[in-house]
């Protein structure tokens, strides 16, 4: 089984510690929908497998209006194998949902929702400089829940301006609401980000990982006490609801993906189209894939399951990795998780590891110490 991925690169404006790729001016929105369309068509012989789910990211996928995302739909299932009722996902904002919206996306089949809420605080949306306010976050919660089923909402933790009672209150708000997808972010400092100057120049405090730290392990607790399997680090599902795309990437499954930037896994390779729309369209226009490719090596392949292994509730099964990998490559994992089993840090149980509930916000550090890095 394997999923698309369709990146839309378009804001309305810039969110202060967004790295993704993405255009605030919209004029060439239709365009850079054709040439998706397009690079859909022209890659249509790379997976000969079902398609189990479809995932439009961006950016901001909500701008785009009813005929864009048919098309783009009609498209993939011309060129593709689509099982019968695939999970179908479309990334939006706060401000960007109305009723008739709402009413146009289901017509075009998208039932899975990713609300991007972020937080229901105005002084950390106006921090993060995101466009909605608190108001248009619960209004717009009140109506994807009244005509969606399946749908998750995003908040980021660790901001600045946001205390724990503040971030208590953001959980409470989805809980009380039984929303059955929730994923949390830590607030990252990326390069080149509006962010990183605000900090710099002393306009907003520096991120406090010790605060970041408890609200994770408090998130972590509330929502297992509320029922919700923490499946991977950052995404909590209630039983059943576990977003099908996370799970094709957490578990190495094969995808493609479509739009600057998108990135794409057959197995073995990884390849990435260029972060750039006008080149990007000039490109497909020419018949030529604007893309970059690495292909795996077995050291590369090791490291990656060491990460995604440790995030999963799955943990890392021992029997597994002696089919995929030589024996220096075992003796080395034996070797490096046995003094974190004895420190408490990862936990053994019958032949699988997996990290700790103390340790889960540590969990991209603890694996990291597991690489090959020679």
């Amino acid at each position: 089984m394997a999923s698309i991925y369709i990146h839309i690169p378009f804001c309305k404006k810039a969110c202060h510690y967004c790295d993704f790729h993405f255009s605030t001016s919209l004029k060439s929105k239709d365009l850079i929908i054709r040439s998706i369309c397009d690079e859909i068509k022209l890659r249509s012989s790379e997976l000969n497998e079902d398609i189990h789910s479809i995932y439009f990211g961006g950016g901001t996928p909500s701008l785009m209006n009813k005929s864009n995302i048919s098309l783009i739909l009609n498209t993939i299932h011309d060129s593709f194998k689509i099982i019968k009722n695939p999970e179908v996902t479309l990334e939006c904002n706060p401000d960007d949902i109305n009723l008739s919206k709402i009413e146009s996306w289901k017509s075009s089949k998208i039932n899975r929702i990713s609300l991007g809420v972020q937080s229901f605080n105005n002084s950390d949306l106006l921090l993060m400089n995101r466009s909605h306010s608190s108001d248009q976050a619960l209004s717009s919660l009140n109506l994807v829940m009244q005509n969606f089923e399946n749908f998750s909402v995003d908040l980021i933790y660790g901001i600045p301006s946001s205390s724990i009672s503040q971030w208590k209150k953001n959980l409470e708000i989805l809980i009380d609401n039984n929303v059955p997808h929730i994923s949390t972010y830590a607030l990252t400092v990326e390069p080149k980000t509006a962010l990183k100057k605000l900090i710099e120049n002393k306009k907003i405090d520096q991120i406090n990982e010790t605060d970041q730290r408890i609200q994770y392990d408090f998130t972590f607790k509330t929502l297992s006490d509320f029922g919700y399997v923490n499946y991977e680090f950052s995404s909590f599902a209630k039983p059943g609801f576990e977003c099908q795309n996370n799970l094709g990437y957490w578990n190495r499954k094969k995808y493609i993906g479509f739009g600057p930037s998108a990135h794409s896994f057959d197995g073995k390779y990884r390849k990435w189209n260029i972060s750039n729309n006008q080149l990007y369209s000039q490109s497909i226009e020419n018949k030529k894939l604007p893309q970059k490719t690495e292909c795996l090596n077995e050291k590369d392949v090791f490291n990656e399951i060491m990460m995604i292994g440790l995030r999963r509730s799955t943990g890392i099964n021992i029997d597994d990795l002696k089919l995929k990998f030589d024996q220096k490559f075992i003796d080395h994992f034996l070797k490096g998780i046995s003094l974190k089993i004895d420190d408490g840090i990862l936990i053994k149980k019958e032949n699988k590891i997996y990290t700790s509930d103390e340790y889960k916000f540590m969990t991209d550090g603890i694996a990291s110490d597991l690489f090959i890095t020679d």
